[in-house]
């Protein structure tokens, strides 16, 4: 477990009560995707359903009958950064052909999804006609609970191992010296896309395919993105389907880079 920190991720075996959760946000996680209200989330030419805020939990992770979100990746998460009020999950769902350029996505933008599997930081949100980046979403963690079975082939989650500690400083470059009260206004594109590119040369890529009762657990500032469908990938006709919890720090950007 102590990997957690040198890496900037750790994935969890297979846990009895998380797979208890999944069979119940499974029917939940099914109905969002065909729920006229979610539906601007069907992009990348209906080939990514991405799903933000579309699973119907509670802050304690209750969905339908299930009981609060719990089991291994939770205890490692609350020993490491103690308890947070979680979001309604992410319900993030990858169909064969993935991927295929986003609405309005530009053809740069496009070979970058392809090729460098679109890795972003999260929480990183582009601003304005000429999309530059601020830290918009402070996450406090991302934790990714797979819902169904999929091949390993199948857009599995794809991340930078070390990634953390480049980026990390980097932000902190970015950062150091302004009000704490504005850090959401500071402009960091132009060090968050140098710090990338070291990363791209510097940093293994590992894919992190996993089950349904096993979760991965990802460093807020390591870099991570989705790998595409594989010829010969498969899981059904759900999709590749993973649930995403990233609740922000309480205490915002300032939080966000001092405690990580």
């Amino acid at each position: 477990m102590s990997d957690f920190h040198e890496k900037g991720w750790i994935r969890f075996p297979f846990d009895p009560a998380l797979a208890e959760w999944v069979g119940h946000a499974l029917p939940a996680a099914r109905a969002s995707v065909t729920d006229p209200a979610y539906a601007q989330w069907l992009d990348c030419e209906e080939t990514w359903f991405i799903g933000v805020d579309a699973l119907d939990n509670d802050p304690q992770g209750r969905v339908g009958q299930s009981e609060v979100l719990s089991g291994q990746a939770m205890d490692f998460i609350t020993e490491q950064y103690g308890e947070l009020p979680l979001h309604k999950g992410q319900v993030s769902v990858i169909y064969p052909g993935y991927p295929r350029p986003r609405q309005g996505e530009s053809t740069s933008a496009g070979q970058y999804r392809l090729k460098r599997d679109a890795a972003h930081v999260d929480g990183l949100r582009p601003m304005g006609p000429d999309r530059r980046r601020r830290v918009d979403e402070p996450h406090a963690w991302i934790l990714g609970v797979p819902l169904n079975d999929a091949s390993i082939d199948a857009a599995p989650m794809v991340l930078w191992e070390g990634s953390h500690k480049i980026l990390r400083a980097a932000f902190r470059r970015a950062l150091d010296g302004h009000p704490r009260d504005s850090l959401r206004q500071v402009d960091v594109t132009d060090i968050y896309q140098a710090a990338r590119r070291e990363v791209f040369d510097t940093c293994p890529r590992i894919e992190l395919p996993a089950k349904p009762g096993e979760a991965y657990l990802l460093h807020r500032h390591c870099l991570h993105g989705v790998a595409p469908w594989g010829g010969n990938a498969s899981a059904g006709v759900d999709g590749r389907m993973i649930a995403y919890f990233r609740p922000e720090c309480a205490g915002g950007v300032a939080e966000w880079i001092e405690s990580a």
